[in-house]
């Protein structure tokens, strides 16, 4: 399939390399002509713009940080335009339905040109595995002819078509925003039991015995307990604009955001102390000032596993 890959990150640099191992017809463009070195000496062939990437491609992918962004390189970029009838966009960004459909309504509408969604979690080691979940927004018929390239990138029982175009990003979004909010939570709990005195190690096994056990307390919060990571691979920049997202699109949809308004708060107040290129975890930093100790297990009982992070 001849494919067309615009975004070169930290993610979109593996999810690239895959389609071109499974043996696709793989065209790359970025902002920065030095991230597609590998992909080059592999056998991808370079756009110098968007336009020049979408032109030709069956199939056009986009993996890029924000919705402005997503919209300068579809529109003002050219690829929207520059795509043939009966070609396939694929926007695996972290993006919002209003900016695609910005992009739908100016270009693509009456060219012929269909679009999927279809965001992805699992964080730079996933993409770079091969072992992405990803969820897909769009037809049935699109969704089965990206199914191919979408097994590429991800892991062929985590890929869910979940609901006609512009489903996909919601789910995103509200993993997103569920996995903020469970971080903040499971850190104000922390401080509280470590403050009063109990044993952190004994606290955390008390609540994974209990009800409020989570694969987020089991899994994700490893990574600091046990090597205090706090994961820069997805920065909080990032981070704060996904809960922005979310936070918009529930007042855009009449949904009481209050909870959701208040985790954007503590992430962008970690941000500025922080800094915007600290780890998605960084809040926790904030709960372990106050408490005046870091969060580890001296002796962790298991090591960091296979957790699907928030993006």
């Amino acid at each position: 399939m001849r494919i067309g890959f615009i975004g070169l990150g930290n993610m979109g640099r593996h999810m690239a390399r895959h389609l071109i191992h499974a043996g696709h017809l793989v065209t790359v463009h970025d902002t920065r002509p030095e991230a597609a070195a590998e992909h080059l000496a592999l056998g991808a062939r370079w756009a110098d713009s968007p336009a020049d990437c979408a032109e030709g491609a069956e199939l056009l992918i986009t993996m890029l940080p924000t919705p402005r962004i997503v919209e300068d390189v579809l529109l003002r970029g050219g690829a929207a335009e520059a795509l043939p009838p009966g070609a396939l966009w694929v926007d695996m960004s972290t993006s919002t339905p209003a900016a695609a459909d910005r992009v739908a309504a100016d270009v693509l509408d009456g060219r012929g040109v269909r679009r999927i969604d279809a965001p992805v979690s699992g964080m730079a080691r996933g993409a770079e595995a091969g072992a992405l979940q990803i969820f897909v927004g769009g037809a049935d018929d699109d969704f089965r002819i990206a199914l191919p390239a979408l097994e590429a990138m991800g892991d062929p029982d985590r890929i869910l078509h979940v609901g006609p175009v512009g489903a996909g990003y919601t789910v995103k979004l509200m993993l997103n925003l569920l996995w903020f909010s469970h971080l903040v939570a499971t850190s104000e709990v922390l401080a509280m039991g470590v403050k009063a005195g109990v044993d952190l190690g004994t606290l955390r096994n008390s609540l994974l015995a209990s009800p409020a056990s989570s694969s987020f307390i089991e899994q994700d919060l490893m990574s600091v307990l046990a090597d205090g990571d706090y994961d820069d691979s997805f920065a909080m920049a990032l981070a704060c604009k996904d809960l922005g997202l979310a936070v918009d699109l529930g007042r855009d949809l009449g949904v009481s955001t209050e909870l959701s308004a208040l985790v954007e708060q503590i992430y962008r107040r970690s941000k500025a102390q922080h800094g915007e290129l600290a780890g998605e975890m960084s809040p926790v930093r904030l709960y372990e000032a106050l408490v005046g100790q870091e969060f580890r297990l001296p002796n962790p009982a298991i090591e960091p596993a296979d957790a699907t992070l928030a993006v």
